[in-house]
């Protein structure tokens, strides 16, 4: 059997441990993507009798991809913007 443990630390208000068997690697990720799980202590793999701290490689996992500054188009981003403000002026 294969599981996750998601320690997830509240502060003043105590910490909890997300455990459950049917959750898979993929949703783990899907929910740190999300901003469901937040302030994680940890994540720990258990598979049979062994345990493995896998907290840096989801947490990467699940981080949005990073878009270099020169890729970014800010004349687009600007023209959109101007756009934007003529659509509100109107109304």
């Amino acid at each position: 059997m294969q599981y996750f443990v998601v320690m997830i630390d509240y502060g003043r208000r105590g910490r909890e441990a997300v455990v459950d068997p049917e959750i898979t690697r993929r949703e783990v990720v899907s929910r740190i993507a999300s901003g469901e799980y937040q302030n994680i202590s940890f994540i720990h793999e258990i598979a049979e009798s062994s345990v493995e701290d896998v907290t840096e490689a989801i947490l990467a996992e699940a981080a949005l991809p990073h878009v270099p500054p020169e890729d970014v188009d800010l004349q687009a981003i600007r023209l959109d913007h101007v756009r934007d403000l003529r659509k509100h002026e109107r109304t």
